[in-house]
């Protein structure tokens, strides 16, 4: 008689459909890390990906022992299919879940700038911000510009700049802190205006 590991993913359905826990197990070694990896690429969080994971393995379970699996030599893709539907239901109960009425707020949600998609005024405003700001960048003084640059423009975070630059973290926020300071007093003694509001 074959060994556990060497069955087939339908045999070891019927087996688990009859009692043989084992089978599961061999199962779920066989697609825990394709399923959670597939869970994970959409999903992009390690806590949510945890609890679709289970909940697909637990709706598995019940399916097999309610004897309602027929997926005959597909058993991967019927998994993978409940787990994508699994994700598309959290993410339905999580749009429905933030869903506000204007009727339950005080403040007009519908009328409000901030809620409204841009205007042409406003990504023109926001292109020439941008422009200033760049400007302005270029009359920092060299390890000024060179902290901001890795902050805003590489994502670094400041131990990684203190590591790059080979200074210590409180100098690297320094050179953030005078940075900042020289660009609000060059954009106030040439007049422009950094503010998008």
């Amino acid at each position: 008689m074959k060994s556990l590991k060497q069955m087939t993913d339908e045999e070891l359905v019927a087996l688990y459909a009859d009692g043989y826990n084992n089978a599961f197990d061999i199962l779920l070694s066989r697609y825990q890390s394709v399923v959670y990896s597939y869970i994970y690429f959409i999903v992009h969080n390690k806590e949510l990906t945890e609890d679709i994971f289970q909940e697909t393995f637990v709706k598995v379970i019940m399916t097999i022992k309610q004897g309602r699996y027929t997926e005959s030599g597909k058993f991967k893709a019927w998994i993978t299919r409940i787990a994508h539907n699994l994700i598309i239901d959290n993410f339905r109960q999580e749009r429905s879940e933030n869903w506000v009425s204007n009727d339950e707020v005080e403040k007009d949600l519908f009328n409000n700038v901030r809620f409204c998609e841009d205007t042409i005024e406003d990504r023109l405003v926001r292109h020439q911000v941008f422009l200033d700001l760049k400007r302005l960048v270029k009359y920092l003084p060299d390890n000024q510009r060179e902290v901001l640059e890795m902050r805003y423009y590489r994502d670094m975070s400041f131990k990684e700049i203190a590591d790059a630059t080979g200074v210590s973290i409180n100098t690297a926020l320094g050179r953030m802190r005078y940075a900042i300071l020289n660009m609000r007093r060059l954009a106030d003694k040439n007049q422009i205006e950094l503010s998008l509001a």
